[in-house]
């Protein structure tokens, strides 16, 4: 039977909420300084995401060998994964060994920020906030975009984007307008967006499932008890395919940033 403390406990925690995206601060008695909301749960795994990175691929090239160690050879391979099947075949090898060390850090720290989501105890992924997806899509704007004025000049990259070839005159004010707020305003926010969704989505059938499972479980009814396995089952089973998602959406981010940096260094469209 359910007492009332615990009636009162899953009554706060079923069903979930947007509350269970306000993650409090880990040193409350910072809350009246300017540090207050600075060190929660989300902060924490993406300075512990950095932290990762950095030591491991130090210390898989702490002393590099012809022969590579095994840390070695994990780190190397890893980031010819991305230059070599992202940024060389989109770009060629001279732009593509050029612009790979910034989509490789970009695919592994996407890759490990999206990996907290399966992780016991923090189970949210920081893309789960659109405030990283954007800072990540905005960074990815400002590089194709730069790369491409400095090739072609602000007038010819507006043309390049704003004026698709063979296209009448008398439509073209109408298709200059449409073509640069897709080309040129959209791109960060659809990039963001693609990342954000698919995390917030993962992190919220998660917790429906466990804690529809806790609700159940806590249940006076045996039938619905028994029922609690069937959703615990859902959420391993969901845990298994939000791995997939992880590492789908940190190489479609990366893919597509490769994508518009190619077409801001194409001659022509």
């Amino acid at each position: 039977m359910v007492t009332d403390t615990g009636a009162a406990s899953l009554a706060a925690e079923f069903p979930p909420g947007i509350d269970d995206f306000d993650f409090r601060d880990w040193f409350p008695g910072l809350s009246d300084t300017a540090w207050a909301n600075v060190f929660t749960t989300i902060t924490a795994a993406v300075w512990a995401t950095v932290l990762i990175l950095v030591i491991f691929f130090f210390w898989a090239y702490r002393s590099p060998k012809i022969v590579p160690t095994k840390s070695q050879w994990m780190a190397e391979s890893a980031y010819g994964f991305i230059r070599n099947s992202i940024s060389i075949d989109l770009l060629g090898k001279k732009d593509g060994v050029r612009f790979a060390p910034y989509f490789a850090t970009l695919f592994f720290f996407i890759l490990l920020m999206n990996f907290w989501a399966v992780v016991p105890g923090v189970q949210i992924s920081p893309n789960a906030h659109i405030a990283f997806p954007l800072v990540l899509g905005f960074l990815s704007w400002l590089i194709y975009n730069f790369v491409g004025i400095k090739k072609h000049g602000l007038i010819g990259y507006l043309k390049m984007n704003c004026v698709p070839p063979g296209v009448p005159g008398f439509i073209l004010p109408i298709i200059i307008p449409l073509e640069f707020v897709q080309n040129l305003l959209l791109r960060p926010i659809t990039l963001a967006l693609r990342l954000f969704a698919n995390m917030f989505a993962g992190h919220l059938i998660l917790l429906v499932f466990i804690t529809g499972g806790l609700a159940m479980l806590n249940s006076a009814n045996m039938l619905v008890q028994g029922l609690s396995v069937f959703s615990f089952l859902m959420a391993i089973a969901m845990s298994l395919f939000e791995l997939i998602v992880i590492g789908l959406q940190a190489y479609v981010f990366t893919l597509l940033t490769a994508l518009y940096v190619q077409g801001a260094l194409a001659d022509e469209h």
